[in-house]
């Protein structure tokens, strides 16, 4: 059964494309699913699996950002469940279909059979969107969302059931990887974005990742030091007069691969204010 109860009707169920980890929170009213998978098939294959597990109707969906691998299955599910509701982020759901427009231009240079599915899905856009908290009552159950901040995009909400001490966090938190550093991440944010979510947490807290196994409150903390390393030393780099394109190599120490923080250093050299840097060193 791929969904496993991790709490008290919250189950997650992993799936090895992607590594990603898709959300289930069980209420009087049905259910939500949280984040709906990378294409129409993929998508197909989860609404399978909620069937297979019996515990009631999908009358909600959630997306935690806007990207590809979380929304792409939102038309799938509204095939199959009616007109249900898709909550997101204002802006993730403003960014959705450009987002999933641009993967699929590059998409191309993928050789993996998943692709063709990929390419072929229609996107579908949240249409319930909030921009700083929202609600989902399932009777007995509140399901909160909440836009800590910017972080891994614009956009990225947290999903807190509280009476279950389960923190879902998309791509905020990642285990099976490095955090994703991508085009539209806002590096030098994302420390501040972690520290509103560890106010969520206690120390028995089950926080789901977007990608990966289940961690807790510590995991969250050490990974919230490694990103405001990123932080501290592309301000410290702009703050000596260092330029963007000399940064990376500049650095006498990253915590990540420095490979997977060209997107990180660019973005974060954009976002600096007047203050925060020199002229560049000759």
């Amino acid at each position: 059964m791929p969904f496993t109860e991790v709490a008290p009707r919250v189950w997650v169920a992993h799936y090895d494309f992607i590594d990603i980890n898709i959300g289930l929170v069980g209420g009087e009213r049905g259910l939500v699913v949280v984040d709906t998978y990378a294409s129409a098939p993929l998508a197909r294959q989860v609404i399978d699996d909620v069937r297979a597990l019996g515990a009631g109707e999908v009358v909600g969906v959630v997306n935690t950002h806007e990207h590809f691998d979380h929304t792409f299955g939102n038309g799938t599910f509204r095939q199959e469940y009616g007109d249900v509701p898709i909550h997101a982020t204002e802006e993730a759901a403003a960014r959705t279909v450009l987002s999933g427009d641009g993967w699929k231009a590059r998409s191309e240079q993928y050789d993996d059979p998943h692709v063709p599915g990929i390419r072929a899905t229609e996107i579908v856009p949240a249409d319930h969107t909030f921009s700083s908290a929202a609600v989902i009552d399932l009777g007995d159950r509140l399901v909160e969302l909440v836009h800590p901040g910017r972080g891994h995009t614009g956009g990225d909400l947290l999903v807190r059931i509280d009476d279950a001490d389960v923190l879902l966090a998309g791509d905020l938190v990642e285990e099976s990887g490095p955090p994703a550093f991508g085009a539209d991440c806002f590096p030098l944010d994302w420390p501040q974005t972690l520290d509103v979510a560890t106010g969520l947490l206690t120390s028995g807290t089950v926080v789901v990742p977007g990608h990966g196994a289940l961690v807790d409150r510590a995991f969250v903390l050490d990974q919230r030091v490694e990103i405001g390393m990123v932080a501290a030393t592309i301000r410290d780099l702009a703050a000596r007069g260092v330029r963007a394109d000399d940064a990376l190599d500049a650095a006498d120490e990253w915590p990540f691969d420095k490979d997977r923080l060209e997107h990180a250093v660019r973005r974060g050299y954009e976002h600096l204010g007047p203050g925060d840097r020199r002229l560049p060193l000759l």
